[in-house]
Order: C-alpha cells, then structure tokens, then sequence
C-alpha cells in the first residue's frame, strides 16, 4: 500500500513539473506573439503613411514614375507577405524604395518645402523608430523563448508538444539597418 502511494505520489509531483514547464514555454510563446503583433500595428501604420507620401511627391516630381512605383511595390509586397523571415526582407526592400523617395525631394526643394511632405516625413520617421523599439522587443521575446525550448528539461517538453523556435526579425543589409534619413 505505501509503495503504491509513493509511486502515485512520484507521479503526480511529475505531472505538475510537466504541467509547470509547458505553462512557462507556453507563456513565452504568447508573449513572443504578442510582441510581434506590435510590430504589425507599426507596419500597418507606416503602409498606411505610404499612398499619402507618393501623392504628394507625385504632385512635384511626377515624371519620377519608376521611384514611385518602385515605393507602391515594395509597400505592396511588404503588405502580402507572410512570416517572419519573408516580412523582414520585404522591409528591406521597402526601406530602400522609400530612401529613393526621400533623396528625390534634394532635386526638387518645393516639395522638400511643401508641408504635407515635411509633415508625412515626420511621421514615417516617427514609424521607423518604433518599428525599431517593437523589433527590439520582439526579437528579445523570440529569444527568450528559444531559449526555454532549448534547455533541459524543459526541451522534452517542447518536443513532446511541437513548440519551434522563432524567427528573428533582422534587417539583412548593413545599410538598412540604418532608419531612412529624413531632413528637413
């Protein structure tokens, strides 16, 4: 009888430490995913900054139709791409598009003057530092819990219950991992 309940003692005590650790790798991976849905919501915000910017350079520099539409096609790809690794090359490609957009406005100083554009820079300049703040906090996020799924104990766990590691959102090109340079 007392080694039966010994042994069923042993076995709820495991329960609980497994209970525990996939709780613990199960709250890492929300707030990763949660940490990742702020930089959606900054995203979407700089897509939605993005028209507004064209139309206002085209008012000026109309005839710079190949920038342009390079910016509409980066911003396009940018909005239907999914997945960490995808997204964050679509961003390089937009980032560089938008920096084409922004050198045109020292060939034309009315436009580097007009006040919607100096204003829609100021808020895209705005979007770039808190996409940087939510990518930080993001990929800090990633790596906690990439961490936890790779420790032991905790990694049979993870295997037992299918949890991956995470993408980082990292920015390729040395020269991206500058914020577009916006002057005034």
């Amino acid at each position: 009888m007392i080694p039966t309940l010994i042994v069923l003692g042993l076995l709820v005590v495991a329960a609980v430490y497994v209970i525990a650790l996939y709780n613990r790798i199960k709250r890492k991976q929300i707030a990763a995913d949660q940490s990742w849905s702020d930089i959606d919501v900054q995203l979407k915000r700089r897509y939605n900054l993005i028209p507004n910017l064209v139309e206002t350079v085209k008012g000026y520099a109309s005839h710079e139709r190949e920038t342009l539409e390079s910016v509409v096609k980066a911003r396009q790809q940018a909005i239907d791409v999914s997945g960490i690794r995808d997204q964050a090359q679509a961003e390089n490609m937009l980032s560089g598009a938008l920096r084409q957009l922004f050198a045109l406005s020292e060939r034309y100083p009315d436009l580097k003057a007009n006040q919607n554009f100096m204003q829609l820079q100021e808020e895209l300049a705005s979007t770039e530092n808190k996409i940087g703040f939510s990518r930080q906090h993001y990929n800090r996020s990633a790596a906690q819990y990439n961490e936890a799924i790779a420790l032991f104990p905790a990694n049979m766990i993870a295997g037992m219950f299918n949890f991956k590691d995470l993408d980082y959102f990292e920015l390729e090109d040395e020269a991206q991992r500058e914020a577009p340079k916006v002057q005034f």
